[in-house]
């Protein structure tokens, strides 16, 4: 079945050709600071359930803060800024008992970013896009998390699939260009994600391309559903991702090892946003925006990466810095791979044709 190509991925890659992007950086950590109390995550929702801590919902309640931290990344430097809805799913929202506000939650958050974004365009001419975050969910399909019976699952792909289906209509509909399936520590949810983008894609008869990004929960490189980098990209390349990347995880010194692997293995661009170095004691980062700018300055003199930006704990002090430090810098070049057999179990396998 064919679908109208995207214009918005047509523009963005044209961009890409030309310069080391940026996307944005944290919510949460931006969030805090505003030292928000239970009145403003619940508003006048009624809702039974407490909602302090539930940062999707703010696009609902306080959306004047959603739209400063979106504004905010856009004045360091960002052409790209995502939605706050990492956890803006019905799986996720059932925690707060607020299923029936998921699609109202996606379709707000997503409107504060394409309004944010289109002024920042009108006002310089310089392209912005906005990506439509899916979350990981608290759940996984690869994992049994009861450990008395490893074939349990509290879910099961369809029905991960669907609901990842249900967001992505929302943000579609709120105004998107691109779908982000970010932080992904099961491969097998991201395979969920996928199948749940395209099945929207078929109904629209519209080509909604996705971004990719895996974090990594150990020093050898793999997420938690233990699947190594070069294997990640194998069990997902046949999504043709506009971008694929790491996120989260180590800040940009420990990840840089694990960047060069996929920036040597990946026929797509490549965009990576660590967290501003790793957290102390109190689950705080202290990196400064100097040092992490100049760590991924060192990312692009190498020619590793397409797009950078930052994840937790990163503020807009933390993009402006990076913004300085590719400023100039010519993009990785897409490799060009020979036609080969891969695989994934764990670990990669490649069989030349």
């Amino acid at each position: 079945m064919s679908v109208t190509p995207s214009a918005a991925a047509a523009r963005f890659r044209a961009e890409a050709a030309r310069r080391v992007m940026l996307t944005d950086g944290a919510f949460g950590t931006m969030i805090q600071n505003y030292k928000l109390g239970e009145a403003d995550y619940a508003g006048s929702l009624g809702l039974a359930h407490e909602q302090k801590g539930n940062n999707d919902i703010l696009a609902l309640t306080r959306p004047d803060v959603i739209a400063e931290i979106t504004q905010a990344y856009l004045d360091a430097g960002s052409d790209i800024v995502s939605t706050n809805t990492f956890n803006a799913n019905t799986i996720s929202q059932a925690d707060y008992d607020a299923v029936h506000l998921v699609r109202e939650i996606n379709l707000a958050s997503a409107r504060i970013a394409r309004e944010a974004a289109d002024a920042a365009q009108a006002k310089d001419g310089r392209p912005r896009f906005v990506s439509g975050a899916l979350g990981p969910t608290n759940k996984t399909l690869s994992l049994s998390p009861d450990v008395n019976d490893p074939g349990f699952r509290a879910v099961d792909f369809d029905t991960v699939a669907n609901v990842y289906a249900d967001q992505t209509r929302a943000l579609l509909d709120g105004g998107v260009d691109f779908i982000l399936i970010e932080t992904i520590f099961d491969t097998l949810n991201a395979k969920a994600a996928i199948y749940g983008v395209r099945m929207v894609e078929a109904e629209r008869g519209l080509e909604v391309p996705i971004m990719l990004s895996m974090t990594v929960t150990d020093m050898s490189g793999r997420n938690l559903s233990g699947h190594s980098v070069e294997a990640f990209w194998h069990a997902v390349r046949h999504a043709r991702p506009l971008t694929v990347g790491l996120n989260c995880a180590f800040g940009a010194e420990l990840l840089r090892p694990h960047v060069q692997v996929l920036s040597h293995i990946a026929d797509a661009l490549v965009m990576i946003y660590p967290n501003a170095g790793l957290p102390n004691d109190l689950g705080e980062y202290d990196e400064l925006p100097a040092t992490t700018g100049g760590l991924i300055g060192g990312w692009a003199e190498e020619g590793l990466v397409n797009v950078v930006g930052g994840c937790c704990g990163s503020t807009p002090g933390h993009i402006a810095a990076m913004a300085k430090a590719v400023a100039g810098r010519p993009p990785r070049s897409i490799p060009v791979l020979p036609p080969q057999m891969r695989l994934a179990g764990l670990d990669p396998f490649s069989m030349a044709a």
